[in-house]
């Protein structure tokens, strides 16, 4: 009989308040009419968290939803939020995917499929209909949200994409006496609305030091300039009214730009080509005070300052002064340059005194340097490395609000006073401010060391450099945070409820988790405390360190005196007993569960095994290549498992000290191994281990054999824990985040198991081969690139599997639809005869209903998701052109939906065009499709401009119900009896 095992599947994650692979967004809080949405003023804070988004009322700290995909398991890497639709978030992943959230559901609205690399960077364009996206694949793609497909690619830059902004010039400002002014329907002659102009103008940055200007409506780059001049440019912040930008990239240098918005909207409305005007002009440079790569520039949406960050703790703050401070500022030096000027004509008379009069002073300082409109206004320093900023406040407020997410896992929020006009202040001087909230509470600012969970599994604690977390594991809650050394290994107390924690100095520090407080701290060992287990008794506890000694330390409770007071209180010492000299540092040490032997690992590559009761050594065991980081004992101390750096598993006996397998378990150094501690369903020779390769397998034993596969972290695996019911494991990793994984009630053998990883990787190689063929844009004129839209954006298993589900509908279905035409003409010219039997059609149809093979074929796309059903065509041969057409020829003649119809039908020919122009046979058919399609879509041109008519009556009926005649009736009653019986009445509309 083949063996079943249960499987074990990721349930919750906690601990990790940001990670550092994306950028944050602020946005206010929801409507206040829910009560578990109430406002509290400060917003919400829209952070990546490995494969998820996380939503954090920044005020009080608390998790107000969690966006996840279950089909995803990559990392996020962007986040934007549309200005149009502020509940609508694009995410981009580190697989290339976007998925568009509605952030009060939450749930994907829209998964595209593009890229080929991860996502850098997105952008919403004004009226969010549209998302550009930028990845490190170098290509720029446009998506249509409201179509759900993918509009053009851009090619060009040479690196990664670092920066996309959408530039849509104003129509306020009239071209010309003829212009395209805004009617009274608030949209121009062309259409447009919102008062943009044309299609837009798309500003990006890359890497490669470039920054562009593509224009939309052609799909071309109208102009390049080099954006830095020390290599890379990695940041860019456009001002909100688009005047200006500024570029960064490493040592600290910021370039300003100055776009010119009405030549742009100049060259939105000319067909031709542009007459060689620059668009982007070079103002100058500045150096921030820090001088590694600056990673971030924000524009404040309404005042006028400016934040930019690195790497480093720290956020630097520009101001940028108004007009009246830059002419004063331009005043002031030139009365200082006369002042010059004349101090030198009084020393040298003889000198050249032209400067004196002040006319060469006022040209040479007529207009302003950067460095006279941009000034440093204050440094804040923060709490961590800065990752990402974004401007908070959204209440009118004389102070600015800023929302930094830094790499040590948490959020804080500062308050930055303005700088007040009406008051004279000096210059030099920095304002105070302030944090003002932060979320850091649910997670460890450094890597968790280790974790332990108490007897009833009810509580985790986990350690790290300078704290210690008590978490309530049913609920992933932080109920108790402890300060404590640098921690390497902890563990509960009998009862639960002490912890006591070993630490890099060799002192081990008791918590009393109830009152929050620490009780004792021991100095036990001279080195490092790589490891602590109690005894299985309960009685006493043993400790391993670098000093190379292993010491016992038995409990006891000794009465103290409370100060003040002739009474005293019970109080637990660790009190020393024996201790264990040996030839080496001490890694790992186990207690056997028969408290009969003690197994020590040591630096040297070795395990010792001691019996317990004499500390005589009883086994040497050899055979790893690197130091044994960790070992466990089964539930019957017959064996023990043993991982190393060396990245192999070994299995020993404990009678004789025999190896019985080692094994090649994992890609990178393990770090921990567990057996399940006992046997009650048979698997009490079943073990977890976690390496820092990122994952956790789940071995037999008995037959040593991988029985699973735990994927899900995101960076090396330090700690873990096995519940004493075997029902779940805890896991936490250089990602800071705390993993659980419970057992389900789902049997996998292993056979399926292979079957299905050699089935991932199959999948995974052929994707990737898929996307082995480079574009051909090294080829091509770099002053000229051009972006393909008829060359697949990226082919995945979904793609290809839709593919070959329309191959195989179109197969079938044009099989039945000859076979049913064939018949409808024998009955028709065979009329008298009433016994033709009807043709006998596939099953598949009968099943479904009885349904007509064009129908199916209409079901089969309509199932595809839109973003997908161009890449799914591309899998179809030319050969499957006849069927198709003949297909798409039923679905117009009938009118089933048309937008799709068409949609499959200009594809294909634009992906085929030179075959189909050298067909013969499809020329029939194209001219019957060309014929039908013409009437269809006039009638549906009609539709729509009737339809169109109607919204502007409707709207014009809407607008006359929005305002009422207001009459001052005093006014008029004065007026009245000063004009002697003569009335005027004055009229104003109130909207």
């Amino acid at each position: 009989m083949v063996k079943s095992y249960l499987k074990y599947e990721h349930s919750n994650t906690f601990g990790l308040i940001n990670s550092a692979t994306a950028n944050t967004v602020w946005t206010p809080d929801d409507d206040a009419t829910k009560a578990s949405t109430r406002k509290t003023g400060a917003g919400r804070a829209v952070v990546a968290a490995n494969e998820e988004v996380l939503c954090w009322d920044v005020k009080k700290g608390e998790l107000l939803s969690r966006w996840r995909d279950n089909d995803c398991k990559a990392e996020v890497t962007a986040i934007a939020q549309s200005k149009a639709l502020p509940d609508l978030f694009a995410v981009g992943y580190e697989d290339g995917s976007i998925r568009l959230w509605d952030s009060q559901t939450p749930r994907v609205i829209i998964s595209f499929n593009g890229h080929r690399s991860a996502i850098t960077t997105l952008t919403f364009d004004k009226s969010g209909d549209r998302l550009a996206s930028g990845a490190k694949d170098t290509n720029i793609i446009l998506w249509d949200l409201v179509a759900e497909v993918r509009l053009f690619t851009l090619r060009g830059h040479k690196d990664q994409i670092t920066a996309l902004h959408f530039l849509q010039p104003s129509s306020e400002q009239p071209l010309d006496e003829e212009g395209d002014e805004a009617n009274g329907n608030g949209s121009n002659m062309n259409g447009h609305s919102d008062g943009v102009s044309g299609e837009g103008f798309l500003l990006t940055t890359s890497k490669d030091a470039l920054t562009k200007i593509w224009d939309v409506a052609s799909q071309h780059c109208i102009e390049t300039h080099v954006a830095q001049t020390n290599g890379e440019c990695w940041a860019m912040g456009v001002s909100p009214d688009g005047s200006g930008c500024i570029t960064a990239g490493n040592d600290g240098e910021l370039k300003i730009w100055a776009i010119d918005s009405v030549g742009l909207r100049g060259a939105a409305s000319q067909l031709a080509e542009s007459s060689g005007r620059s668009f982007l002009t070079d103002r100058g440079a500045l150096n921030r005070q820090g001088k590694d790569r600056t990673l971030s520039i924000l524009f404040h949406p309404k005042a006028d300052y400016v934040a930019i960050h690195g790497s480093e703790k720290a956020v630097e703050l520009w101001r940028i002064k108004s007009p009246a401070e830059v002419q004063k500022s331009l005043a002031r030096k030139r009365r200082r340059k006369r002042e010059k000027a004349v101090a030198a004509c009084e020393k040298d008379p003889n000198g050249d005194n032209d400067m004196v009069d002040g006319g060469q002073i006022s040209q040479d300082i007529s207009s302003p340097e950067v460095s006279d409109v941009f000034v440093p206004y204050v440094i804040v320093r923060t709490g961590g490395k800065v990752r990402s900023v974004d401007w908070a406040g959204g209440r009118a407020s004389k102070a600015l609000q800023l929302l930094a997410a830094t790499t040590n896992n948490q959020l804080e929020v500062y308050t930055i006073p303005t700088r007040d006009k009406s008051k004279k202040t000096k210059s030099d001087e920095p304002p105070d401010y302030n944090r003002t909230f932060a979320v850091e509470m649910p997670g460890h600012r450094t890597d968790i060391r280790s974790i332990a969970l108490s007897s009833d599994d009810r509580m985790l604690a986990s350690a790290s450099s300078g704290s210690l977390k008590i978490w309530n594991v049913r609920t992933q809650t932080c109920i108790r945070t402890l300060e404590c050394g640098y921690a390497l290994c902890c563990a509960f107390l009998p009862g639960d409820k002490i912890v006591v924690v070993g630490t890099k100095s060799g002192s081990l520090e008791l918590f009393d988790i109830a009152s929050s407080s620490q009780l004792d701290t021991v100095e036990a060992h001279t080195g490092a405390i790589w490891t602590l287990q109690v005894h299985p008794d309960g009685r006493s506890v043993a400790t391993g360190s670098a000093d190379k000694t292993a010491k016992f330390w038995a409990f006891t409770i000794v009465q103290e005196n409370i100060p003040g007071t002739k009474r005293t209180t019970p109080r637990l010492k660790l009190t020393h007993t024996r201790t264990l000299k040996v030839s080496d540092d001490i890694l790992s040490l186990r207690f056997s569960p028969d408290s009969r032997l003690l197994a020590v690992s040591l630096l040297d590559n070795t395990i010792k095994v001691f019996f317990l009761d004499t500390l005589k050594l009883f086994l040497n065991l050899y055979g790893h290549k690197l130091p044994v980081l960790n070992m466990s004992i089964s539930f019957d101390s017959k064996l023990l498992v043993s991982c190393a750096a060396d990245k192999n598993i070994r299995l020993w006996g404990l009678d004789f000290g025999d190896c019985h397998k080692a094994f090649f378990a994992h890609n990178d150094s393990i770090m921990q191994v567990a057996f399940i501690p006992h046997n009650a369903d048979g698997n009490g020779h079943h073990f977890f281990s976690a390496s820092k390769d990122h994952a956790i397998k789940y071995w037999d034993g008995d037959k040593f054999e991988q029985i699973q596969r735990l994927d899900g972290h995101k960076g090396e695996i330090w700690a873990m824990a096995v519940s004493q019911t075997g029902n779940f494991l805890v896991s936490a990793s250089h990602d800071k985040s705390i993993r659980i994984w419970n057992q389900t009630d789902e049997q996998i053998f292993l056979e399926e198991e292979r079957e299905r990883e050699l089935e991932e990787l199959y999948e995974n190689t052929l994707t990737t081969s898929l996307l082995q063929p480079d574009d051909p844009l090294d080829d091509d004129d770099p002053e000229n690139p051009q972006e393909s839209t008829t060359h697949p954006s990226k082919q995945t298993i979904e793609t290809l599997t839709a593919g070959e589900k329309i191959a195989e509908a179109l197969e079938l279905g044009i099989a039945d639809y000859n076979s049913m035409r064939e018949y409808a003409a024998q009955k028709q010219s065979q009329s008298n005869t009433t016994n033709l039997a009807p043709p006998q059609r596939n099953p598949l149809f009968l099943a479904l209903g009885n349904i007509s093979a064009e129908q199916y074929l209409l079901n089969t796309f309509q199932r595809i998701p839109a973003p997908s059903l161009t890449d799914a065509l591309l899998v179809l041969p030319f050969a499957s052109l006849p069927a198709l057409f003949t297909f798409l020829n039923i679905f117009i003649e009938k009118g089933w939906n048309i937008p799709l119809t068409c949609r499959i039908l200009f594809f294909m020919l634009k992906t085929h065009h030179r075959q189909i122009v050298a067909s013969k046979g499809l020329r029939t058919l194209l001219d019957g499709l060309r014929g039908n399609l013409r009437s269809v879509l006039q009638t549906k041109k009609d539709e729509m401009g009737f339809n169109l008519a109607a919204l502007r009556v409707l709207g014009e009926k809407v607008r006359e119900k929005g305002e009422r005649g207001f009459v001052d009736e005093e006014a008029w009653e004065e007026e009245e009896v000063v004009g002697k019986g003569r009335k005027k009445r004055g009229f104003v509309d109130v909207a």
